[in-house]
């Protein structure tokens, strides 16, 4: 079965705030081998400008994909998280995401395409700051295979 197309212009969110911390950083950083001292070293990511360390990009992805969680187990959307394969990713950084903030993020589905069997899901995460700014935008598209 395919996912249920009307679920586009669908918002969840905010949910739970997410800390940013230090040691999260760190894992992460490790995870993806992102080398970079100023991941590692607060000393050094203050020399370059930043209030604490500075998570890696790709970061940004941890917090997204907790708030896409409300899309994938949302029964009227439809989506067989077995069924599921992560097709794109894409961020824009209106900031870099450093230990100590306090992230919130309203997920949106902004389209849903089927197409040979596979429903085309895409959403987009907003992750603000404690103070409401725009910290990243994270445009994700899942692949959902339909039922044989």
């Amino acid at each position: 079965m395919p996912v249920n197309p009307d679920a586009v212009g669908r918002s969840y969110g905010p949910g739970d705030t997410y800390e940013v911390t230090r040691a999260k950083i760190r894992e992460f950083a490790e995870a993806v081998d992102a080398r970079g001292r100023s991941h590692f070293d607060v000393d050094v990511a203050r020399e370059y400008g930043y209030a604490d360390l500075v998570a890696p990009t790709t970061f940004a992805v941890v917090i997204a994909q907790r708030a896409e969680f409300d899309v994938i187990v949302d029964p009227e959307v439809g989506v067989d998280f077995s069924k599921v394969v992560h097709a794109e990713e894409k961020f824009t950084h209106h900031r870099p995401l450093t230990a100590g903030d306090e992230i919130s993020t309203v997920i949106h589905i902004d389209s849903i395409k089927q197409r040979a069997g596979i429903s085309m899901v895409s959403t987009r995460a907003e992750l603000t700051d404690a103070q409401g700014a725009s910290v990243a935008t994270v445009v994700s598209t899942l692949a959902v295979r339909e039922d044989a």
